[in-house]
């Protein structure tokens, strides 16, 4: 498993696990406790998830997927907008740690940027480090605008990582938010890496993949996964698609592959605003 370091120091895997759309099912629930698991012992430690997800539901899914191995995996949760006020943080840390059945959660995220003034996000943040609740502190959504002003606010510079949508069609962030992020040494996390699903009749990616006796979606992985300071964290909810996710890792793209997909999926030539899902 390749890692990514963290302006702390510590390494995290390139390759995580999503779960956005997971624990909303009790028929699907011991399918999706399993595919976390077996991604668990493929190295893919780094799992993601959300108090939004599921209304909870998520949560209290990755709680019993970790449960009896919570030492091996880096745990990344994040918070509603409207609940990331000094007290408001803090209360729903709490609730995410009681769903999570753990009491700490190494990275700690803000979902989206709402109406609490950053610099008062990042006090509850610095409170919850201060307590022992969650390790390090990061964002989501965050467009480039937001991000400069994020690192000027006091503490604003201890950001550990921006989610953001980014896959081949989702290119934007090339222009100027994934180079300040490079600049800083912030590592970009990137959700919905295949776009829900929706690249992989992509004729590029088919032809591609079948070049390299993959599969499309492997093709897409592969390409975030070759960057560096980049981590995906695509979704599986099915033991074969944890397997097929983590063979991405051994995809090796050429620069004629990486032509026939700036080709088909061209880089940006100007600003434009952060796209999200």
């Amino acid at each position: 498993m390749r890692t990514i370091t963290l302006p702390s120091g510590e390494q995290v895997p390139a390759l995580g696990q999503g779960t956005w759309f997971m624990g909303e099912s009790a028929r699907r629930h011991a399918d999706e406790v399993a595919s976390l698991q077996a991604g668990i012992d493929l190295g893919m430690t780094l799992i993601d998830t959300a108090e939004m997800y599921g209304d909870g539901g998520a949560e209290e899914l990755v709680g019993k997927a970790i449960a009896g191995r919570r030492d091996k995996v880096f745990l990344v949760s994040k918070v509603y907008p409207h609940n990331a006020s000094r007290r408001g943080a803090i209360a729903a840390c709490e609730r995410s740690l009681q769903r999570l059945n753990t009491d700490c959660i190494d990275l700690y995220l803000l979902h989206w940027r709402g109406q609490v003034p950053l610099a008062e996000t990042i006090e509850a943040f610095e409170a919850l480090q201060r307590s022992g609740k969650i390790r390090h502190w990061g964002v989501s959504n965050l467009d480039v605008y937001d991000m400069q002003e994020l690192l000027q606010a006091p503490g604003g510079d201890k950001v550990a990582v921006n989610q953001v949508l980014y896959n081949l069609t989702r290119r934007g962030i090339e222009y100027d938010l994934q180079p300040l992020l490079r600049t800083r040494s912030i590592p970009l996390m990137a959700y919905s890496p295949i776009e829900q699903g929706r690249l992989l009749n992509a004729p590029a990616l088919r032809t591609i993949a079948q070049r390299h006796q993959a599969t499309p979606a492997q093709i897409a992985l592969a390409w975030l996964l070759r960057q560096e300071q980049v981590i995906a964290i695509p979704k599986a909810a099915s033991l074969a698609h944890v397997q097929e996710n983590h063979a991405a890792l051994s995809v090796k793209l050429t620069e004629q592959d990486l032509a026939e997909l700036d080709r088909a999926f061209p880089p940006p030539n100007e600003a434009t605003p952060l796209e999200m899902l």
